[in-house]
């Protein structure tokens, strides 16, 4: 299925000042120069604050992990988790149309989203609260047919019993999730065959549903405020998130060595390669730079692949404004800029040399073209 940008987007987008934290947080999970990997809870909470993912959402998460604004792309039209058009304001229903619940009665069901919402998927409902799609298999087979809603199941349906949950939603009463034809969860339909002294004493829902009708609100989207923002990982208290989170206290300095110990250890030690050049090494390995752009004109340094706004801001800030001057890197330099950097490697990867000669040149790459043509997405 083709997914695209919706083709009416919203000037801008920032994280509520609680999402911002959480964020924050997340990012601290990873090593430098590793933050690309919390792309997914990134996106998952723009979504969760707007209902829908959109360009300018998907841009702040790029420019926050400084990430080229087509990878976060990528990511956000791969998974169906992530709707890329606005969703019902109330609720998004998805309704599994799979072998399953397609033998037991799928059909019925989108007739009556047909009918109570909208006659296509993906369209909002006259009063904008509702919206729906079919979608693949939900993995609740036993109590087909079902549908998501929000974040819950409702299952065991039929077109009676989902058109009153729809008739509800717009109501605005939340009903509860779960089966919705008596079955306390997945046990067989004629009743239990096994364990029955369990039966007695149990809670009036299954765990799953407990745990959703304890929110009040089972459609509720996140916004940041449910719990404190914890981070475990950085193996503080949790009461801070964040880079102030990330920060470590200074080691005590340890203490100095014997004499004939640090010889020793310096003799064992191999040489350290040119390509690990480190920012404290000899300044001589370091390109000519400049304080400001020649005539106040900057190239467009988001020309080179896997140059985005962030990492040309970085360039600027060490003093690189201009294709010629990358084009003129020696391999010396090119480790020395490259060791500050956060993604390393990226150099010599996506060939910056190569193509900042063609382009100071006055000629035009590939990439250039595709990316003059399509906006500011990188690759």
């Amino acid at each position: 299925m083709l997914r695209r940008l919706h083709p009416e987007q919203p000037e801008n987008f920032a994280f509520s000042a609680a999402n911002q934290q959480w964020a924050e947080a997340q990012v601290t999970k990873y090593p430098e120069g590793r933050q690309a990997s919390a792309v997914i809870p990134l996106l998952w909470r723009a979504q969760e604050q707007e209902g829908w993912l959109s360009r300018p959402a998907i841009e702040s998460v790029a420019d926050m992990l400084d990430m080229a604004y087509i990878r976060v792309l990528e990511v956000a039209s791969f998974y169906f988790m992530f709707q890329l058009q606005p969703v019902g304001s109330v609720a998004h229903i998805q309704v599994c149309g799979t072998t399953s619940c397609m033998i037991c009665g799928a059909e019925d069901l989108i007739a009556v989203c047909k009918e109570k919402i909208a006659a296509k998927p993906h369209e909002l409902s006259a009063d904008g609260k509702l919206s729906w799609e079919e979608v693949e298999c939900l993995g609740s087979c036993t109590n087909a047919p079902m549908a998501q809603i929000g974040k819950d199941y409702y299952e065991d349906l039929t077109a009676e019993s989902f058109g009153k949950i729809i008739d509800d939603l717009s109501s605005g009463k939340v009903p509860v999730p779960g089966p919705q034809n008596g079955r306390y969860a997945a046990e067989p339909l004629k009743g239990l065959t096994s364990l029955s002294e369990h039966e007695a004493g149990k809670p009036e829902y299954n765990a799953s549903v407990e745990l959703a009708t304890g929110l009040a609100d089972t459609v509720k989207r996140i916004d940041g405020t449910e719990v404190p923002v914890l981070t475990p990982w950085l193996g503080k208290d949790g009461t801070q998130a964040g880079a102030s989170a990330a920060a470590k206290p200074p080691k005590a300095p340890a203490a100095p060595k014997p004499a004939a110990k640090q010889a020793a250890e310096a003799k064992a030690k191999p040489a350290a390669k040119k390509a690990e050049v480190q920012p404290q090494d000899v300044q001589q390995d370091a390109p000519e730079t400049l304080t400001a752009a020649r005539n106040g004109q900057p190239d467009d340094l988001k020309l080179l692949k896997g140059v985005g706004p962030k990492l040309e801001q970085t360039l600027n800030e060490l003093g690189f404004y201009h294709f010629d001057q990358i084009a003129a890197w020696t391999p010396e330099q090119v480790a020395w800029v490259d060791a500050r950097l956060k993604f390393k490697g990226r150099i010599e990867r996506d060939g910056w040399i190569e193509q900042a000669a063609k382009l100071a040149a006055g000629e035009e790459t590939e990439f250039a073209k595709r990316a003059k043509s399509e906006g500011k997405y990188d690759d």
